[in-house]
This record gives C-alpha cells, sequence and structure tokens, in this order.
C-alpha cells in the first residue's frame, strides 16, 4: 500500500469493504467541522455521499464510525483504524486541549486509502502514533521568492495529508510591514490578512502556523535601508568562517539603544496575525558580531557571552507577548558552556544541519544532556541546485530522524531554502518533504519505495512526471563531483560575478574545471530525457499542471547550466569556434527561459522574478563577453 507516512502497524486482513452510495459518518463525540468536512469530501471523492451524524446513538446507516477515547497519553497522535467487511471504525486520544491530533492523523490515512483504491476499501487493522510530536515545514519566503497565498493555502493541504502539524514562513524582511514598504516593496511581502487567513486554514488542518522573524543575523535588506544603517554591527568588509570577504552589513548591533525598540517594533505588528503559542526569532549565523560596534564588548566578555545576553533579552520580549520562544541553535552549540545556562521553560533550540554527515548526534546530545527542548531541523536539498539533490536529502532526514528520536528531540523541522535568489520551484521539493514526513512520524515503519508512488497519486497525479521528478533529484550523482550544501548544477548557473562579493553559489564559476566531459555531457541527456517525460505527459488537474510547468523550467534551466559547463570548458581548451556555436545557442535558450519564466511567476509567485532570476542575464553577458573563470586547478 502506497501510504506515506506508513503506519508503524498495518495488518492486512481478507475481504472488503465495499462503500454505500448514500450513508453516514457517525461521531461519538462532537467532533470540529473541519475535521468532518474533510473526512466527509475524501469519500465524496470516491463516489460515496455520506452525512454527518453526532452522539451516542449510532444510526444504522453508519459506513464510518469515530471513537474517542479519553484519559492521558504520551502520544496524543496515537489513533486505530479498522476497515470490516461491515464499515469503517476510527478510534483515537481525546486530548485535554481538543487537538484531535489522532484522529487527524486517521483521516490522513483513510484519505491515501480513498484515493487509492476507491470505494473498494480492503479490510485491515492500524495501530499508529508519531515519534516526534510536532513535525513541520518551512519554506524560505525571503530570497526572492515570495508565494502567493493560493499556492501557501495549496501547500499546506498537501501536507495535512503527510501528517505535517507545523508550518512556518521563513523571514527576514518579507512581511508587510506598515512602516518599511520600501525595504520589501521590491522583493514583495506576504500581508497580515493573508497571514489571517493561512492561519485559519492552518488552524482547520490541525497545523500550527508559527510565525517567523529573524531577528540578529540575516539582516541585510533592513540594515541597507538609511534610516536603520546605524543599526547594523558594521558597514565595513568582513571575513566568513571560511576566509571569504562580505562587503555588505548582515548582523544586528546588539548593544546599540536602537535595536530593541526596532525589534520590538517588528514583533507588535507581527505576532497579533498569528494563533501560535511560538515565535521563531531565528538568530543564526551572526558571522560578523565583533566585527564593528561590539568589537570592544566581545573582547571584554567573548563573542559568545554578548550573544547569549542578547539571546536572553530576545526570550523576555518574547515571553512578554505571551509565546514560546524558538530560535535556531548553531551558535550555543559553538559555546557548550553557554547551553547550560539557556532558560528550560518556554524556549526550543532548533538544531539544524544540512549536509548527509551533519554531526546530529552529538548535537543532540548536548542539548539533551542541559535539559534544553530542542527540534532537528534538517533540510531539502534543493536549494542551488534547481532540481534537487535527493541522495544527501535522504541521508541527512534519515540522519536527523535517528539521532532526534534517540536523544529526544520534541519536533522535527524540515527546512526549505532559497539560497541564490530561491529559482527551484516547490515542484521540486515534494519528494524530501514527503521523505522527511515519514521518517519524523515513524522512522522504523518508513518505506521509500511508497513515496514516488503516492506522489504520482495525490500531489503530480501522473506516474511519469512523478518518475521525472525523482530521476532530476538524482542526475547530480552523473557529474562525479560532489559539492557542499548545493550541486555543480544549480551553482554554476546561478553564480553570482564575483565583483558582487556574494556568499552563494560563490565556486559556482569553477565546477566546469573539476567535472569530466563525458560526464557532462551524459548528465546532460539525464536530464533531458526527464524533461521529455515531463513534456509528453498529461496532468490530470490544473495544479497537477502548474507542478508540471514548473519542473519542465527547472530541467531547462539545469540543461542550459550543463551547456554553460561544456561552454566554459571549450573556451578554457581554446576552442572557440565550437565555444561559439554553444554561445549563440545558449543566449537564445536563456532568453527564452527568462520569458517562459516571467510568464509562469504570477500562477505561484508575488511581484516579478527579478530578484529570483538575474543570472540569466549574468549568464547571457557572460556568453556575449567570452568571460572566463580561471580556477587554480583544472582537469
Amino acid at each position: 500500500m502506497n501510504l506515506v507516512p506508513y503506519p508503524r502497524s498495518l495488518r492486512r486482513r481478507s475481504g472488503f469493504f465495499n462503500l454505500p452510495r448514500e450513508g453516514a459518518i457517525h461521531f461519538h463525540d462532537r467532533a470540529e467541522l473541519s475535521v468532518a468536512l474533510r473526512l466527509q469530501e475524501a469519500f465524496r471523492r470516491a463516489g460515496s455521499n455520506l452525512t454527518i451524524t453526532a452522539g451516542t446513538v449510532v444510526p444504522a446507516n453508519a459506513a464510518v464510525v469515530c471513537q474517542s477515547r479519553s484519559g492521558a497519553s504520551i502520544h496524543p497522535s496515537l489513533y486505530e483504524l479498522a476497515i470490516r467487511k461491515s464499515g469503517v471504525l476510527i478510534r483515537y486520544t481525546r486530548t485535554e486541549d481538543f487537538t484531535q491530533d489522532g484522529l487527524r492523523a486517521a483521516i490522513a490515512t483513510l484519505r491515501q486509502l480513498l484515493r487509492d483504491f476507491g470505494r473498494r476499501l480492503p479490510c485491515l487493522e492500524i495501530q499508529d502514533h508519531a515519534d516526534f510530536p510536532r513535525r513541520g515545514v518551512m519554506l524560505d519566503i525571503s530570497r526572492g521568492r515570495v508565494p502567493r497565498l493560493e499556492t501557501l493555502l495549496g501547500l499546506v493541504d498537501k501536507l495535512a495529508d503527510l501528517k505535517i502539524n507545523e508550518f512556518q514562513l521563513y523571514t527576514e524582511h518579507t512581511f508587510a510591514y506598515s512602516k518599511y514598504e520600501q525595504v520589501w516593496e521590491p522583493w514583495g511581502a506576504i500581508t497580515g490578512e493573508e497571514i489571517l487567513k493561512l492561519d485559519a486554514r492552518c488552524r482547520e488542518l490541525g497545523i500550527d502556523l508559527v510565525p517567523n522573524q529573524n531577528s540578529f543575523g540575516h539582516l541585510r535588506p533592513w540594515l541597507e535601508h538609511r534610516p536603520l544603517r546605524h543599526l547594523a554591527e558594521t558597514h565595513e568588509p568582513w571575513p566568513l568562517p571560511w576566509g571569504d570577504k562580505v562587503r555588505w552589513p548582515f548582523t544586528i548591533a546588539p548593544q546599540h539603544p536602537g535595536t530593541m525598540k526596532f525589534l520590538r517594533s517588528l514583533y507588535d505588528e507581527l505576532l497579533p496575525y498569528f494563533s501560535s503559542r511560538f515565535f521563531n526569532i531565528g538568530c543564526d549565523e551572526t558571522w560578523d558580531l565583533g566585527s564593528g560596534q561590539s568589537a570592544a564588548l566581545c573582547r571584554r566578555l567573548g563573542k559568545g557571552e554578548v550573544y547569549l545576553r542578547f539571546l536572553l533579552q530576545l526570550h523576555k520580549e518574547v515571553i512578554r507577548r505571551g509565546k514560546t520562544m524558538m530560535f535556531w541553535g548553531d551558535i550555543v552549540l559553538q559555546y557548550p558552556e553557554l547551553i547550560r545556562r539557556l532558560p528550560k521553560q518556554r524556549l526550543c533550540a532548533l538544531n539544524w544541519g544540512y549536509e548527509a554527515d551533519h554531526p546530529f548526534e552529538k548535537e543532540a546530545a548536548q542539548f539533551e544532556r542541559a535539559g534544553i527542548p530542542f527540534y532537528v531541523c534538517p533540510g531539502t536539498s534543493t536549494w542551488m541546485t534547481l532540481i534537487g539533490r535527493l541522495d544527501n536529502a535522504e541521508a541527512n532526514l534519515v540522519n536527523a530522524a535517528d539521532s532526534g528520536l534517540k536523544h529526544g528531540a520534541t519536533g522535527f523541522l524540515i527546512t526549505d531554502w532559497g539560497d541564490g535568489g530561491h529559482p527551484q520551484p516547490v515542484a521540486v521539493s515534494y519528494f524530501p518533504y514527503a521523505i522527511g514526513a515519514g521518517l519524523s512520524w515513524c522512522l522504523k515503519s518508513f518505506r521509500l519505495e511508497a513515496v514516488r508512488p503516492m506522489l504520482a497519486r495525490d500531489v503530480f497525479e501522473n506516474r511519469k512526471i512523478a518518475s521525472a521528478a525523482e530521476q532530476l533529484g538524482y542526475v547530480h550523482q552523473t557529474l562525479g563531483y560532489p559539492a557542499f550544501n548545493c550541486t555543480p548544477i544549480g551553482a554554476a548557473l546561478a553564480a553570482p560575478p564575483p565583483s558582487m562579493g556574494e556568499m552563494w553559489c560563490k565556486d559556482g564559476l569553477k565546477y566546469y574545471a573539476q567535472i569530466d566531459p563525458e560526464k557532462l555531457g551524459t548528465t546532460l541527456e539525464q536530464i533531458e530525457e526527464a524533461h521529455a517525460w515531463i513534456a509528453r505527459a498529461q496532468p490530470a488537474s490544473p495544479d497537477a499542471a502548474i507542478l508540471a510547468d514548473e519542473l519542465k523550467l527547472a530541467a531547462r534551466m539545469a540543461a542550459a547550466s550543463c551547456r554553460y559547463m561544456l561552454w566554459q570548458q571549450h573556451l578554457s581548451a581554446g576552442k572557440h569556434a565550437r565555444a561559439d556555436s554553444i554561445a549563440r545557442k545558449g543566449i537564445k535558450e536563456l532568453q527564452q527561459i527568462e520569458s517562459d519564466f516571467e510568464n509562469y511567476w504570477p500562477l505561484r509567485n508575488k511581484v516579478t522574478p527579478k530578484k529570483c532570476s538575474p543570472f540569466l542575464r549574468w549568464r547571457i553577458d557572460d556568453y556575449r563577453k567570452r568571460r572566463l573563470l580561471k580556477p587554480a586547478r583544472s582537469l
């Protein structure tokens, strides 16, 4: 059975239950209307018109009976689902806060069974509950791609059927703050009204929409805004941990008297739109701390101490607003002696890491020993790839689930970043979303082989498109050159000109010299083959058609990246005639991609793609000027 997440216990019984054309869904307790309607809609799609009833008297025509069990349970998501020849029985735990997590989980499983089998359901017994109480997805909306409300509503609807119960929108500057339109207007922003609508829909789906506003590092758009320039740690060039220098502001000065006033104003405007009791304040990667305004303070107290004191200030602000503070745990992990000084209440550390071999085991153990509530936060591995990096994503997600489960993590957050302008579409992320959802529900029962057929049925609505999406996620392996936190396919096309001093895709213009030309040609063929599969497929709905168009566009960009690297190789070898031929075709190809990208953009996103796709113009300029970066080493 193609179920994701796969139940921890499923026993197939002989026979089938044939759903009646007419009947009832009966709830012993009063169910939330949204829960009942979601189940009713699934039966309607399967061809069965079931009315909703409730109370102690079960009607004779009840096809589905939902029974709650009171009492404490260590697993709020616990449910039992029995399909018998006489009907369907759901038993679930009724929690004190009436969240009905078990009922929602049972309904998510039943909805998948209905899509798989229609009105003829196989008899079976399921006993199930989640490994991690909170299972989330975080989507970056701050790097160039701000989704439309309709896009987000469609996404959370699909995530609910994967038993995801938390959703975050990573925000640096793309909430429509009333006083700062100049900051967010060029990028687009999500409005308070849209958050209210999204929050309401998430509550109906049993998903906690957690507010997210980075509050320490990653504040460049704010700190380049003239009225806020004085709050920057520094405007001078500063070094990254690996040696490169950055020439723009990044971190807010923690000791400046205007810093807390500014952050309070953001919190006071943002938080009233969310019903969640959590608030993610970010505070990761404060690399330039101590390089400017706080230099003397950091020399006197130490960077770790300065960081912790500011974090504790923010914690007080979050508590005053009735929230539990979430924050990225990377900085305190660099100063293990500070972890024990973190508050044990109303705080949650987010332990992130995105490579297959990230040391989740070591880091999770540190939070466990200190008694600090924490999540494990792996990633989709889609950013700076265009078409994905599924092998790394799977290993990273498994690693996080295993370590988090072993050390008592309360949550599992799948992070979907947009570094490099966020050119990759959400269609590329569904495979890691599904894998992460399955692993976070039950690591032991997870079945990777169920993911592709489930996505073919429920998301892409076409087997060829799902197969092509999966193939695209693995083609980078053919290059034989693994790159850190990206793929050569994504980084070569999206690499900024060196003169910009950007940190993302920074080595992309050098990768061509490390890749065998034959392997590059084979990779290009594989991408074109997957594109052809998608182009020939017939999606079953308008939503699936948009996903197919997204994948086609991503595949075309990936193919253009391979051709660009081939051009670099010919130019480097002095084969100018061949290089010029590739360049002429490449310019036309990129111009057409840019036109198609602009036409597709408003179907999913706000404003324009100008912040998302400038690399198309950069590569056209490279072609025209025969501009080639010569790395120190080459093949």
